[in-house]
């Protein structure tokens, strides 16, 4: 799902795994692991995006840049 938000470019969630993929503007990608289905509908629900991303995802779930 393409989103307008900064720094976000782009998030996809795989729910059979708990993956959730993260594009940002700058062209970085990152996949964080065992994201609750919860948390990722949230985070898309979310109107300020970055935010939601900086307290709730980034430093709580184990993640690999792609």
């Amino acid at each position: 799902m393409r989103v307008n938000a900064t720094p976000i470019a782009q998030i996809d969630y795989s729910p059979e795994h708990g993956k959730l993929f993260v594009t940002f503007h700058d062209g970085d990608e990152y996949v964080y692991v065992g994201v609750p289905e919860r948390v990722s509908t949230a985070f898309v629900r979310s109107p300020v995006k970055g935010r939601f991303f900086q307290r709730i995802i980034r430093d709580r779930y184990p993640y690999n840049r792609m």
